[in-house]
């Protein structure tokens, strides 16, 4: 637009709902530029949070050891470089020296010598060792870059969860599976319950037993005649 006064790319700026940003403040004249401000701001936050995440940030863990370590201490220092060499960290051990142990710099050789031999695997020494003062350093790098461990773990967890996923559909697909069979399966036929007849004392009479100890009304009464046509007989023979 060329050289205009601050008061119309102000004018300019309102008329097109639009910032005045000023892009160079150093030149003569000053560089301004209409922009929506917010969205500028925006914009520029995602390129740097991707950029930041393409770049393989490099960072140094540390491990101390004695030169009179324990053989159970060695194995749990190593199996830590390991564990930062497998995620693309660099490690710098340190020999600690103290007192009468300064004059013997060589043990702390040898150590750091091993440390290497044993992780030639996973990294390289990129320092070797040095004496710094009261310690001894050297620094192992990991053989691969940290981008590319980072992809392999981000591969290793989605496979794993592949697998969990597909346990979980066999197991849903195998639960109606199971409940049909069961509703297939015919029920068992409710057998009616025995009823129980209730429990009569011992001396009890049985209900045979009654029956034919009790007259029938016929036979009581022709014996109750019978008593009654005898009994004038007698009286007559008196």
């Amino acid at each position: 637009m060329g050289i205009v006064s601050i008061n119309d790319a102000l004018r300019l700026a309102q008329e097109a709902d639009l910032d005045l940003v000023e892009v160079a403040p150093t030149a003569r004249p000053p560089v301004a530029k209409l922009m929506d401000y917010g969205k500028f701001k925006y914009e520029s936050a995602l390129k740097a949070r991707e950029s930041r995440k393409n770049q393989a940030q490099t960072i140094i863990k540390e491990i101390k050891l004695r030169p009179k370590i324990d053989p159970h201490d060695y194995g749990t220092k190593k199996s830590h470089v390991e564990r930062f060499l497998r995620q693309g960290d660099k490690v710098k051990v340190t020999i600690m020296f103290r007192g009468r142990e300064q004059s013997r710099p060589e043990l702390g050789f040898r150590l750091l010598q091993r440390l290497a031999a044993d992780v030639e695997e996973l990294g390289f020494v990129e320092s070797q060792p040095r004496q710094d003062g009261r310690n001894m350093i050297m620094v192992i790098g990991p053989h691969r870059r940290k981008s590319e461990a980072r992809a392999e773990r981000a591969t290793r967890d989605a496979h794993h969860g592949e697998r969990a996923s597909s346990r979980s559909r066999a197991a849903s697909t195998a639960a109606p599976d199971k409940a049909e069979a069961a509703a297939e399966q015919p029920a068992e036929a409710e057998q009616p319950a025995e009823v129980s007849e209730p429990a009569q004392p011992a001396n009890a009479p049985q209900p045979g037993a009654a029956a034919r100890a009790r007259p029938e009304p016929a036979t009581a009464a022709r014996a109750g005649a019978a008593r009654v046509a005898a009994a004038p007989k007698a009286s007559a023979r008196g």
